[in-house]
Protein backbone atom coordinates (compact mmCIF):
# COMPACT_ATOMS: atom_id res chain seq x y z
CA UNK A 1 0.00 0.00 0.00
CA UNK A 2 1.22 3.48 -0.85
CA UNK A 3 2.27 5.31 2.32
CA UNK A 4 -0.18 8.16 1.75
CA UNK A 5 -3.03 5.69 1.31
CA UNK A 6 -1.89 3.98 4.54
CA UNK A 7 -1.94 7.31 6.35
CA UNK A 8 -5.38 8.16 5.01
CA UNK A 9 -6.75 4.88 6.38
CA UNK A 10 -7.00 6.51 9.77
CA UNK A 11 -8.76 9.02 12.02
CA UNK A 12 -9.91 12.44 10.74
CA UNK A 13 -7.25 14.07 12.95
CA UNK A 14 -4.56 12.45 10.83
CA UNK A 15 -6.41 12.39 7.51
CA UNK A 16 -6.94 16.14 7.23
CA UNK A 17 -3.28 16.84 8.01
CA UNK A 18 -2.15 14.29 5.42
CA UNK A 19 -4.41 15.86 2.81
CA UNK A 20 -3.12 19.31 3.70
CA UNK A 21 0.61 18.54 3.89
CA UNK A 22 1.23 15.61 1.56
CA UNK A 23 -1.32 15.90 -1.27
CA UNK A 24 -2.74 18.51 -3.63
CA UNK A 25 -6.24 18.24 -2.20
CA UNK A 26 -8.31 21.44 -2.66
CA UNK A 27 -8.54 23.56 0.52
CA UNK A 28 -12.32 23.12 0.75
CA UNK A 29 -11.94 19.33 0.92
CA UNK A 30 -9.21 19.65 3.53
CA UNK A 31 -11.44 21.91 5.62
CA UNK A 32 -14.34 19.49 5.34
CA UNK A 33 -12.16 16.64 6.62
CA UNK A 34 -10.83 18.82 9.41
CA UNK A 35 -14.35 19.67 10.52
CA UNK A 36 -14.93 15.97 11.22
CA UNK A 37 -12.38 16.09 14.07
CA UNK A 38 -15.01 17.69 16.33
CA UNK A 39 -17.65 15.05 15.74
CA UNK A 40 -15.88 11.78 14.93
CA UNK A 41 -13.06 9.60 16.15
CA UNK A 42 -10.42 10.71 18.60
CA UNK A 43 -11.45 14.36 18.64
CA UNK A 44 -15.04 13.56 19.53
CA UNK A 45 -13.85 11.10 22.17
CA UNK A 46 -11.66 13.69 23.87
CA UNK A 47 -14.36 16.35 23.77
CA UNK A 48 -16.88 13.96 25.29
CA UNK A 49 -14.52 13.29 28.22
CA UNK A 50 -14.64 16.90 29.42
CA UNK A 51 -16.88 17.48 32.44
CA UNK A 52 -19.20 20.45 32.91
CA UNK A 53 -16.62 22.02 35.23
CA UNK A 54 -14.15 22.14 32.34
CA UNK A 55 -11.89 19.40 33.66
CA UNK A 56 -10.71 16.21 32.07
CA UNK A 57 -10.33 13.32 34.50
CA UNK A 58 -10.91 15.57 37.48
CA UNK A 59 -7.68 17.57 37.41
CA UNK A 60 -5.76 20.33 35.64
CA UNK A 61 -2.18 19.10 35.23
CA UNK A 62 -2.73 15.58 36.54
CA UNK A 63 -5.95 13.60 37.00
CA UNK A 64 -7.82 14.28 40.21
CA UNK A 65 -7.37 10.69 41.39
CA UNK A 66 -3.60 11.07 41.87
CA UNK A 67 -2.73 11.99 45.49
CA UNK A 68 -0.80 15.30 45.81
CA UNK A 69 2.14 13.53 47.41
CA UNK A 70 2.66 11.52 44.21
CA UNK A 71 3.60 14.58 42.18
CA UNK A 72 6.20 12.61 40.22
CA UNK A 73 3.61 10.20 38.81
CA UNK A 74 3.16 10.68 35.05
CA UNK A 75 -0.41 10.72 33.77
CA UNK A 76 -1.70 12.29 30.59
CA UNK A 77 -5.48 12.19 31.03
CA UNK A 78 -5.93 15.51 32.87
CA UNK A 79 -7.01 18.82 31.36
CA UNK A 80 -3.62 20.21 30.33
CA UNK A 81 -2.51 17.32 28.16
CA UNK A 82 -6.02 16.76 26.80
CA UNK A 83 -6.01 20.34 25.49
CA UNK A 84 -2.53 19.81 24.05
CA UNK A 85 -3.89 16.77 22.23
CA UNK A 86 -6.82 18.70 20.78
CA UNK A 87 -4.34 21.22 19.37
CA UNK A 88 -2.37 18.36 17.79
CA UNK A 89 -5.56 16.99 16.30
CA UNK A 90 -6.12 20.36 14.63
CA UNK A 91 -9.60 20.79 16.11
CA UNK A 92 -11.05 23.89 14.42
CA UNK A 93 -10.70 26.51 17.18
CA UNK A 94 -13.81 28.32 15.96
CA UNK A 95 -16.05 25.26 15.88
CA UNK A 96 -18.98 25.23 18.32
CA UNK A 97 -17.52 22.16 20.01
CA UNK A 98 -14.16 23.87 20.56
CA UNK A 99 -15.72 27.09 21.84
CA UNK A 100 -17.88 25.20 24.33
CA UNK A 101 -14.87 23.30 25.65
CA UNK A 102 -12.65 26.39 25.88
CA UNK A 103 -15.37 28.47 27.54
CA UNK A 104 -15.62 25.83 30.26
CA UNK A 105 -11.87 25.90 30.77
CA UNK A 106 -11.67 29.69 30.90
CA UNK A 107 -14.53 30.02 33.35
CA UNK A 108 -13.71 27.15 35.69
CA UNK A 109 -10.28 25.55 35.43
CA UNK A 110 -7.59 26.59 37.90
CA UNK A 111 -4.01 25.43 38.37
CA UNK A 112 -3.16 23.21 41.30
CA UNK A 113 -0.10 25.39 41.96
CA UNK A 114 -1.90 28.41 43.44
CA UNK A 115 -5.36 28.54 41.93
CA UNK A 116 -4.34 30.62 38.90
CA UNK A 117 -6.81 30.71 35.96
CA UNK A 118 -5.72 28.15 33.39
CA UNK A 119 -4.98 30.61 30.58
CA UNK A 120 -2.80 32.76 32.84
CA UNK A 121 -0.40 29.88 33.46
CA UNK A 122 1.49 28.97 36.61
CA UNK A 123 5.25 29.12 37.28
CA UNK A 124 7.06 26.24 35.54
CA UNK A 125 8.26 27.16 32.01
CA UNK A 126 7.66 23.68 30.58
CA UNK A 127 4.03 23.85 31.72
CA UNK A 128 3.64 27.48 30.72
CA UNK A 129 5.12 26.91 27.27
CA UNK A 130 2.56 24.23 26.42
CA UNK A 131 -0.21 26.35 27.95
CA UNK A 132 0.82 29.31 25.80
CA UNK A 133 0.66 27.14 22.68
CA UNK A 134 -2.86 26.11 23.68
CA UNK A 135 -3.92 29.68 24.51
CA UNK A 136 -2.58 31.01 21.21
CA UNK A 137 -4.25 28.24 19.21
CA UNK A 138 -7.67 28.82 20.74
CA UNK A 139 -7.46 32.63 20.77
CA UNK A 140 -7.20 32.97 24.54
CA UNK A 141 -4.55 35.68 24.79
CA UNK A 142 -1.51 34.46 26.66
CA UNK A 143 0.25 37.77 27.31
CA UNK A 144 0.76 36.99 31.00
CA UNK A 145 2.29 33.60 30.18
CA UNK A 146 4.56 35.13 27.54
CA UNK A 147 5.79 37.63 30.11
CA UNK A 148 6.48 34.88 32.63
CA UNK A 149 8.61 33.07 30.04
CA UNK A 150 10.54 36.25 29.33
CA UNK A 151 11.24 36.59 33.03
CA UNK A 152 12.21 32.94 33.61
CA UNK A 153 14.78 32.50 30.84
CA UNK A 154 18.22 31.45 32.07
CA UNK A 155 21.56 33.01 31.15
CA UNK A 156 22.48 30.24 28.68
CA UNK A 157 19.44 31.12 26.58
CA UNK A 158 16.99 28.40 27.52
CA UNK A 159 14.70 27.36 30.35
CA UNK A 160 14.60 24.78 33.11
CA UNK A 161 11.53 23.81 35.13
CA UNK A 162 13.79 23.36 38.16
CA UNK A 163 15.13 26.91 38.09
CA UNK A 164 13.06 27.84 41.14
CA UNK A 165 15.00 25.14 42.97
CA UNK A 166 18.43 26.33 41.94
CA UNK A 167 18.93 24.93 38.42
CA UNK A 168 21.02 27.30 36.32
CA UNK A 169 21.61 25.14 33.23
CA UNK A 170 18.80 24.93 30.71
CA UNK A 171 16.93 21.79 29.73
CA UNK A 172 16.08 20.67 26.19
CA UNK A 173 12.64 19.66 27.45
CA UNK A 174 11.75 22.95 29.11
CA UNK A 175 13.27 24.97 26.27
CA UNK A 176 11.32 23.30 23.45
CA UNK A 177 8.08 23.81 25.36
CA UNK A 178 8.89 27.49 25.95
CA UNK A 179 9.97 28.37 22.42
CA UNK A 180 7.02 26.51 20.88
CA UNK A 181 4.67 28.57 23.02
CA UNK A 182 6.36 31.89 22.33
CA UNK A 183 6.45 31.31 18.56
CA UNK A 184 2.81 30.18 18.57
CA UNK A 185 1.90 33.36 20.44
CA UNK A 186 3.73 35.44 17.83
CA UNK A 187 2.04 33.63 14.94
CA UNK A 188 -1.30 34.36 16.58
CA UNK A 189 -0.53 38.10 16.51
CA UNK A 190 1.41 38.64 19.75
CA UNK A 191 4.11 41.27 19.46
CA UNK A 192 6.73 42.17 22.04
CA UNK A 193 10.43 42.83 21.35
CA UNK A 194 11.46 41.07 24.54
CA UNK A 195 9.53 37.98 23.50
CA UNK A 196 11.36 38.00 20.17
CA UNK A 197 14.67 38.35 21.98
CA UNK A 198 14.15 35.41 24.33
CA UNK A 199 12.49 33.22 21.67
CA UNK A 200 15.47 33.79 19.37
CA UNK A 201 17.84 32.92 22.21
CA UNK A 202 15.87 29.75 22.92
CA UNK A 203 15.95 28.75 19.26
CA UNK A 204 19.69 29.35 19.24
CA UNK A 205 20.09 27.17 22.34
CA UNK A 206 18.56 24.27 20.42
CA UNK A 207 20.42 24.97 17.17
CA UNK A 208 23.82 25.22 18.84
CA UNK A 209 23.24 21.71 20.13
CA UNK A 210 21.90 20.28 16.86
CA UNK A 211 18.67 19.40 18.73
CA UNK A 212 20.25 16.53 20.67
CA UNK A 213 23.95 17.10 21.43
CA UNK A 214 25.81 18.65 24.34
CA UNK A 215 27.44 21.93 23.44
CA UNK A 216 30.44 21.16 25.64
CA UNK A 217 31.74 18.04 23.90
CA UNK A 218 29.27 17.23 21.12
CA UNK A 219 28.10 13.97 22.70
CA UNK A 220 24.47 12.91 22.56
CA UNK A 221 22.80 14.49 25.59
CA UNK A 222 20.26 11.68 25.95
CA UNK A 223 19.74 8.83 23.44
CA UNK A 224 15.98 9.20 23.85
CA UNK A 225 16.22 12.58 22.11
CA UNK A 226 17.21 10.73 18.93
CA UNK A 227 14.20 8.42 19.25
CA UNK A 228 10.82 9.21 17.72
CA UNK A 229 7.93 9.64 20.13
CA UNK A 230 4.27 10.59 20.07
CA UNK A 231 2.45 12.15 21.83
CA UNK A 232 5.38 14.32 22.87
CA UNK A 233 3.82 15.71 26.10
CA UNK A 234 6.61 17.83 27.72
CA UNK A 235 9.48 15.81 26.28
CA UNK A 236 11.93 16.99 23.65
CA UNK A 237 13.14 14.86 20.77
CA UNK A 238 14.73 15.72 17.46
CA UNK A 239 11.54 15.34 15.41
CA UNK A 240 9.69 17.69 17.74
CA UNK A 241 12.54 20.17 17.31
CA UNK A 242 12.41 19.85 13.53
CA UNK A 243 8.66 20.44 13.54
CA UNK A 244 9.28 23.60 15.57
CA UNK A 245 11.69 25.00 12.98
CA UNK A 246 9.48 23.84 10.09
CA UNK A 247 6.68 26.02 11.46
CA UNK A 248 9.11 28.95 11.33
CA UNK A 249 10.32 27.93 7.86
CA UNK A 250 13.88 28.12 9.16
CA UNK A 251 16.21 25.71 7.36
CA UNK A 252 19.30 26.20 9.45
CA UNK A 253 22.27 24.01 8.39
CA UNK A 254 22.70 22.96 12.02
CA UNK A 255 19.49 20.94 11.62
CA UNK A 256 20.92 18.80 8.83
CA UNK A 257 22.22 15.99 11.03
CA UNK A 258 18.85 15.60 12.76
CA UNK A 259 17.03 15.67 9.39
CA UNK A 260 19.21 12.91 7.98
CA UNK A 261 18.89 10.82 11.13
CA UNK A 262 15.11 11.04 10.87
CA UNK A 263 15.31 10.15 7.16
CA UNK A 264 17.43 7.10 7.92
CA UNK A 265 14.80 5.66 10.24
CA UNK A 266 12.20 5.06 7.51
CA UNK A 267 11.44 1.44 6.68
CA UNK A 268 11.23 -0.03 3.17
CA UNK A 269 7.64 1.18 2.85
CA UNK A 270 8.49 4.76 3.91
CA UNK A 271 6.95 4.35 7.34
CA UNK A 272 8.45 5.29 10.70
CA UNK A 273 8.21 3.30 13.93
CA UNK A 274 7.06 4.66 17.29
CA UNK A 275 10.37 4.21 19.15
CA UNK A 276 9.65 5.78 22.52
CA UNK A 277 6.27 5.97 24.23
CA UNK A 278 6.02 8.22 27.27
CA UNK A 279 4.27 5.96 29.73
CA UNK A 280 1.31 7.13 31.83
CA UNK A 281 -2.46 6.87 32.02
CA UNK A 282 -4.23 8.05 28.86
CA UNK A 283 -7.72 8.62 27.54
CA UNK A 284 -6.96 7.03 24.16
CA UNK A 285 -4.28 4.55 23.09
CA UNK A 286 -3.13 5.68 19.65
CA UNK A 287 -0.40 3.26 18.63
CA UNK A 288 1.99 0.67 20.04
CA UNK A 289 5.68 1.21 20.66
CA UNK A 290 7.85 -0.74 18.25
CA UNK A 291 5.34 -0.70 15.37
CA UNK A 292 4.86 1.62 12.37
CA UNK A 293 3.18 4.83 13.50
CA UNK A 294 0.89 6.99 11.42
CA UNK A 295 1.53 9.98 13.70
CA UNK A 296 5.30 9.64 13.43
CA UNK A 297 5.16 8.96 9.70
CA UNK A 298 2.98 12.01 9.04
CA UNK A 299 5.30 14.26 11.05
CA UNK A 300 8.48 12.83 9.52
CA UNK A 301 7.21 13.11 5.94
CA UNK A 302 5.98 16.64 6.60
CA UNK A 303 9.41 17.69 7.87
CA UNK A 304 11.29 16.00 5.03
CA UNK A 305 9.01 17.46 2.37
CA UNK A 306 9.61 20.92 3.84
CA UNK A 307 13.38 20.45 4.18
CA UNK A 308 13.82 19.02 0.69
CA UNK A 309 11.83 21.84 -0.92
CA UNK A 310 14.67 24.30 -0.30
Amino acid sequence: MDVVDWLLDSDPAIRWQVLDALTDTPPAEVAAERARVATEGWGATFLAEQAEDGLWDGGTYRPGWIPPERDGFDAWSGTHFSLQQLVDFGLDPQSPEARRAIDRVRENVRWEHAGEPYFEGETEPCINGVTLTIAAYFGEGGEKIARSLVDSRLEDGGWNCWSDYGARVSSFHSTICAVEGLRAWQRAGGSDPQVEEVASAGDEYLLQRGLFRRRSDGSVADPRMTMLSYPVRWYHDMLRGLEHFRLQDRRDPRLAEAVELVRSKADAESRWVLENMHEGSVLVEFEMEGFPSRWITLRALRVLRWWDAA
